[in-house]
C-alpha cells in the first residue's frame, strides 16, 4: 500500500510539473532571466554533489566495512533519493517563478494558483520518493529493518550538506547584493543594474527549494524509520508497519489536499489553512478506518481512539506551529510591527528588538511540544511519541507545497522588477512575496519542530540498541557528552554564520568593482556580469561547507569511541535540546526582521528611502543568514548525530576505548 501510494504521488508530481511547463514563459526578456537563474542553480548542484561525492565515497565504505553492505545498499539509496527530491524541487520551482511573473499579468489569482501548482510539485515528489524508498527496501529485505538505518543516513548526509551549500550561498548573494544595492547606492531590491541580483534569485532556489526539499525529505524519512524500530522493540509486527501506514496516509490525504486550495480576495494564508484543514480531517479519516479493520489486531474501540488521539496530537502540533510562527513573523501581527517601530531609533534599537522577539518566540513551540510528548507518552508510551512525530512528518507533502511556493513567488517578483513590468503586475507579484516570506517562516517551525521530534525517536531507538536506560548527570561520562552536544549546535552554526560573512565581503568587493569599473552600469546603459557573482557565490559556498559537515558526522563517533555510549547518550540529549531551541530563535527572528522591513517598504515610518528603512534593512540583513543558513541547517544536525549514532551503535560497543571506564 505504501509503495503503490508513494508512487501515485510521484506521478502527480510529474503532471503538475508537466502543466507547469505548459504556461506561457513571458517575453524575450523574461525567458533570458530565467534562462539565467536556471543555468546558475543547475551549476550549483551539480558543482555541490561532485564535491560531496568523495565524502559519500568514504562513509559508503565505513558503512560496508564496519556495519554490512546491505546498510551499505540502503545509504547509497538513501543519498541519490535526497538527491533527486532536492533536484526536483529546484528545477520545477524556476520553470515556475517566469511564468507566475507572466500570468501575474491576468491578476493575483492565476498567479497564486500557479505559484502553489508549482509548489506541490516539490511536496509531493519528496513524499513520493520517500514512501517508495522506504517501503521497497522494507520489502527488499524481508522485513529486515537494520539495513533501513543506511536509507535514513544517506537522506541525512545529502540534507545537511544541502541546507548548509544552499544557505551559505543563499545569504552571501542576498548580503551582498543587499549592501551595495540598497544601501550604498540606493537602487531597488532586485534591480537589473546590480551585478548580484541573479545570484540572489539562484540562492532562492538551491537554499529555499533543494535544500528545504532535502531537509523535509529526511525527517520524513527518518522519523517513520524510528518508529518502525520502535514497534520492532516492541516485537510487534503490526506496530512495525503501522507508522508506514500514517506515513502513506499523510501523503494520500496531501495530495488531495492540494486540490482544495483556491484563492478566495486576497486572502491567502486562508486558502492555505483550508487546506491543511482538509488534509487533518483525511488523515484522521483514514487512520481510524485502519485502525478498525479486522486485521489491525481485533482492537478494541477504547484501544482504536488511543492511537488515533496521538496521531491528533501530531496533527496538532502541525497546525499550532502554523499559527504560532505566522503571529510572530506576519506584519499584521504586534512582534513584527514593534521592530518595526524600534527601527525609529536606528539600527541599534532594530537588532536588540529583533533578538528579543527571536528569544520569546521559541517559548510556544517548546510548550507545543512539552505537551505532545507529555500526552502521547502518557497514551502509549515512546512509541506514542514516535507514532505523534510520524503523523506530524506525514503532512510534509502538503507542508511543502506552501513553502515552495515562498521561493517561487519571491523568484516572480525579481523577474517582474528586473523586466520592468506594470505597476499593477509587480503589486500582485509583491502581495504574493510577502505573504510567501510567512509561509517559509511557518514551514521552517514544522521542519524544526518536526526534527525535534524525529530526533527524540531516534535517540530512544539508540538508546534501546547499545542498553542505555538512563542518562545520568552524575556520571561523568554523560556530563562530558551532555556539555559536548550542547555545544555542538553553537560550534556548527558559528562556521556557518562566519562562511557567510566572508563569502559576502568577497561578493561585496566584485559588486563594488563592477559598479566602478563598468561605464554607464549605474544608468542602466551597459549590463553587469551577472554569472561572475554566481561562480564567486557558488565556489565560496563549496570550499565553507566540508569543515560544518566533517564535525556534525564525526564527533558522535569520536566521542562514543573515547568515552562511551553513555557519553554519547549525553552528546544527543544536550545537542537535542540546544539545536531545537537555537533553530527556533535564528529562523523566527531573521523571519520577523525581514517583514519588518517589508512593513516599513508598504509606506509606514516614512516608507523606503528613510533613516527608519535603512536600519530595518541592517536588522534583515543580520536576520538574513540566521533564517536561511544557520537556523535551518540544525535541523538536519540533529537529526545526523542521531542517525549517525544508530548506525555505528555496534561500533561504539565493539571499538570503544571507555576512557573513564565502560
Amino acid at each position: 500500500m505504501a509503495f503503490g501510494i508513494g508512487l501515485l504521488a510521484f506521478l502527480y508530481a510529474l503532471f503538475m510539473a508537466w502543466y507547469v511547463s505548459k504556461k506561457s514563459a513571458g517575453t524575450k526578456e523574461m525567458k533570458e532571466i530565467a534562462n539565467a537563474i536556471t543555468d546558475g542553480a543547475n551549476a550549483f548542484l551539480y558543482r555541490q554533489y561532485k564535491t560531496l561525492l568523495p565524502v559519500v565515497v568514504v562513509l559508503l565504505a565505513l558503512i560496508w566495512y564496519f556495519v554490512n553492505m546491505n546498510t551499505a545498499i540502503a545509504f547509497v539509496v538513501g543519498v541519490l533519493a535526497s538527491a533527486f527530491a532536492g533536484y526536483i524541487g529546484m528545477a520545477v520551482a524556476v520553470k515556475t517563478n517566469v511564468r507566475v511573473a507572466e500570468a501575474a499579468k491576468k491578476g493575483i489569482k492565476n498567479a497564486f494558483e500557479l505559484a502553489f501548482r508549482g509548489g506541490s510539485v516539490t511536496g509531493m515528489s519528496l513524499t513520493g520518493l520517500g514512501l517508495m524508498g522506504l517501503a521497497g527496501l522494507y520489502a527488499y529485505f524481508n522485513k529486515d529493518l537494520g539495513p533501513i538505518i543506511g536509507f535514513g543516513f544517506g537522506a541525512s548526509l545529502i540534507s545537511m550538506f544541502a541546507r548548509v551549500g544552499g544557505g551559505i550561498f543563499t545569504k552571501a548573494a542576498d548580503v551582498g547584493a543587499d549592501l551595495v544595492g540598497k544601501i550604498e547606492k540606493k537602487i531597488p531590491e532586485d534591480d537589473p543594474r546590480n551585478p548580484a541580483v541573479i545570484a540572489d534569485n539562484v540562492g532562492d532556489n538551491v537554499g529555499d527549494c533543494a535544500g528545504m526539499a532535502a531537509d523535509v525529505f529526511e525527517s520524513f524519512v527518518v522519523t517513520l524509520i524510528a518508529g518502525m524500530l520502535l514497534g520492532l522493540m516492541l516485537k510487534s509486527a503490526w506496530l512495525i508497519e503501522l507508522p508506514l501506514a500514517i506515513g502513506a496516509f499523510g501523503v494520500l490525504a496531501s495530495l488531495i489536499g492540494t486540490f482544495f486550495v483556491r484563492l478566495s480576495g486576497k486572502k491567502v494564508m486562508g486558502a492555505f489553512y483550508v487546506a491543511l484543514a482538509v488534509v487533518s480531517l483525511l488523515l484522521l479519516g483514514f487512520t481510524y478506518w485502519y485502525l478498525t479493520l479486522p486485521s489491525s489486531l481485533q482492537f478494541e474501540m477504547f484501544t482504536s481512539i488511543t492511537y488515533l488521539s496521538v496521531v491528533f496530537m501530531g496533527i496538532l502540533v502541525t497546525l499550532f506551529i502554523f499559527v504560532i510562527t505566522e503571529y510572530y513573523t506576519d506584519y499584521k501581527y504586534s512582534p513584527v510591527r514593534s521592530i518595526s517601530e524600534s527601527s525609529k531609533a536606528g539600527a541599534a534599537t532594530n537588532l536588540i528588538k529583533g533578538l528579543a522577539v527571536g528569544m520569546r518566540s521559541t517559548a510556544g513551540p517548546v510548550l507545543l511540544v512539552v505537551i505532545a510528548i507529555a500526552t502521547s507518552y502518557y497514551a502509549l508510551g515512546v512509541y506514542g511519541v514516535a507514532l505523534a512525530a510520524a503523523a506530524m512528518l506525514s503532512m510534509s507533502g502538503i507542508v511543502i507545497s506552501i513553502d515552495t511556493y515562498g521561493p517561487i513567488t519571491d523568484n516572480a517578483g525579481g523577474i517582474a522588477e528586473m523586466t520592468g513590468a506594470s505597476k499593477k503586475v509587480r503589486e500582485v507579484a509583491d502581495l504574493l512575496d510577502a505573504v510567501g516570506n510567512t509561509t517559509k517562516a511557518t514551514t521552517k517551525g514544522f521542519a524544526i519542530a518536526g526534527a525535534a521530534l524525529g530526533s527524540l525517536a531516534l535517540f530512544v531507538a539508540f538508546a534501546e540498541e547499545v542498553g542505555l536506560t538512563t542518562v545520568n548527570l552524575l556520571d561523568a561520562r554523560v556530563s562530558i557528552g551532555l556539555l559536548i552536544g550542547a555545544l555542538l549546535p553553537f560550534v556548527f552554526a558559528s562556521y556557518l554564520l562566519d562562511a557567510v560573512s566572508k563569502s559576502a565581503y568577497k561578493i561585496v568587493d566584485e559588486v563594488r568593482r563592477q559598479f566602478k569599473t563598468i561605464k554607464g552600469l549605474m544608468k542602466g546603459k551597459a549590463k553587469p556580469d551577472y554569472v561572475r557573482v554566481v561562480d564567486l557565490s557558488t565556489a565560496e559556498a563549496l570550499k565553507e561547507l566540508v569543515v560544518p559537515g566533517l564535525i556534525a558526522v564525526f564527533t558522535p563517533l569520536i566521542v562514543g569511541l573515547l568515552f562511551g555510549p553513555q557519553a554519547l547518550g549525553g552528546l544527543l540529549a544536550g545537542a537535542i535540546a540546544t539545536g531545537f531551541l537555537l533553530a527556533l530563535f535564528m529562523c523566527t527572528a531573521g523571519a520577523s526582521w525581514d517583514n519588518a522591513k517589508k512593513l516599513i517598504e508598504t509606506g509606514m515610518h516614512g516608507g523606503k528611502g528613510t533613516a527608519v528603512h535603512d536600519a530595518a534593512i541592517v536588522g534583515d540583513t543580520v536576520g538574513d543568514p540566521l533564517k536561511d543558513t544557520a537556523g535551518p541547517a540544525l535541523n538536519s544536525l540533529i537529526k545526523v548525530i542521531n542517525t549517525v549514532s544508530l548506525l555505528f551503535a555496534g561500533v561504539v560497543l565493539a571499538y570503544g576505548v571507555h576512557l573513564l571506564g565502560a
